[in-house]
């Protein structure tokens, strides 16, 4: 099964996250199928930039949402 997730990278102490998807079976540490995204909860208000055009396409292929990226996306009103 696929995963759209949330993918930390960064520096220490400064949280940065890509929005990735990847398939479920493995630790959201690696094999990323593809990145759709940015997000930073750091600024203020914190910054998201999102690839809607492959987020909706891989949600019809039958992709599975976290429920933080859930919550990200209807605040975008996307889902």
């Amino acid at each position: 099964m696929v995963a759209i997730r949330l993918k930390k990278f960064g520096r220490k102490h400064i949280q940065k996250y890509r929005i990735v998807v990847e398939d479920s079976r493995y630790t959201s540490g690696g094999r990323v199928i593809e990145v759709l995204g940015n997000y930073s909860p750091e600024t203020q208000p914190y910054t998201l930039k999102i690839e809607t055009d492959k987020i909706k396409e891989w949600i019809n292929k039958g992709a599975q949402v976290s429920p933080r990226v859930r919550t990200l996306l209807k605040a975008q009103k996307i889902l």
